[in-house]
């Protein structure tokens, strides 16, 4: 049985973990083109099979045949946080708690924490702040010169089923509003009748709308049955310019698991051998505690490398996720867990 390996990280761009401060690890790697999408490939759409049992299998070994420790487990948290898109999707947000999360996503560690880790001078903060349409003009002003994009979801966020045209439109008017990334849900129905051609001209359809923004096509894929139309899935969005594929709204009864970001990630790799399209990933829903972070962090080094260990193409999609965090790092500095009201996020 293979021993678990202990991720460290060091100056060598090529040690076996994200090899830089992530403020320095970014200028490292220039951001990756825009995915222009490419002719939808019905031959093979349809040839994509999943092995469940293997895949599950591999899902099983992320999180008992690696560890990360000690600072280097301080380290992998800190990165986590600058890919994090720090989300409110509730029905009660108010314009005072989209304020609150703005200045949280500035400021994602307490000051006292960072100086004891020796990480102020990093610049930590998160990936993205991702809200409904009628709190972008909050973010995006809240937010300005901080760097931080503001994420709107969209099209007729979380299930989809309003009419194409009004879709389209609220995909304008986040982008008029000042969104620099949209999250645009896909017609679950669609992938359950395999018409992947009415799914390609949809996600086509939103890209164009985008325009310049760029564009994060959540897929439900709690919703989708099966592996294989996850994988069929991913491959059509991308196929159809999306620059993100995600799994989830955070709504559905089963959200991000890590069998379906072997598979997504998967479908990532292959397009970008045959594309050179190198295509985001976002896990969303559920993801609430470090180690689950930690789970995530090492399922993208593992399948798609360092290279996806960055917030411009790895996002998790969390809200709760931050406290646990910030509790871990408290416990590395002084071996004591805190309780979480020491780490508010509003």
């Amino acid at each position: 049985m293979e021993a678990k390996r202990n991720y460290e990280i060091g100056p060598d761009p090529q040690a076996t973990v994200p090899t830089a401060p992530p403020e320095r690890a970014l200028r490292m790697y220039p951001g990756p083109r825009r995915n222009p999408g490419t002719i939808l490939d019905m031959d093979l759409v349809r040839a994509l099979r999943v092995n469940k049992s293997a895949v599950e299998r591999r899902a099983a070994t992320i999180p008992t045949r690696r560890t990360v420790k000690k600072e280097w487990q301080a380290a992998w948290l800190l990165r986590a946080i600058t890919c994090l898109d720090l989300t409110t999707l509730q029905g009660d947000d108010t314009t005072t708690n989209v304020l609150r999360l703005c200045a949280k996503a500035k400021s994602p560690v307490r000051r006292d924490i960072l100086d004891a880790l020796g990480a102020r001078e990093l610049g930590i903060k998160v990936g993205a702040v991702c809200l409904y349409h009628a709190f972008v003009a909050t973010a995006v002003q809240a937010l300005q010169d901080s760097g931080i994009p503001v994420a709107a979801v969209s099209t007729g966020f979380p299930a989809g089923l309003s009419p194409l045209p009004q879709r389209i439109e609220e995909i304008k008017a986040s982008v008029a509003a000042g969104a620099s990334e949209i999250d645009v849900v896909i017609t679950r129905a669609h992938a359950l009748a395999g018409d992947w051609e009415a799914l390609y001209d949809e996600v086509c359809a939103f890209r164009e709308a985008c325009g310049g923004t760029l564009m994060k096509v959540i897929l439900g894929t709690g919703d989708l049955a099966t592996l294989a139309n996850v994988a069929r899935a991913s491959q059509v969005a991308m196929m159809a310019g999306a620059d993100f594929v995600k799994t989830s709204t955070g709504k559905e009864t089963v959200n991000a698991t890590l069998p379906v970001g072997v598979v997504m990630t998967r479908q990532i790799r292959d397009y970008h051998e045959r594309t050179g399209h190198a295509v985001g990933f976002k896990p969303a829903g559920g993801i609430r505690t470090a180690k689950q972070a930690l789970e995530w962090l090492i399922l993208m080094k593992e399948e798609l490398g360092d290279r996806w260990l960055r917030s411009d193409l790895f996002r998790i999609g969390a809200s709760s996720l931050l406290t646990d965090i910030e509790r871990q790092l408290e416990h590395f500095v002084t071996g004591r867990y805190s309780a979480a009201h020491r780490q508010p996020m509003v």
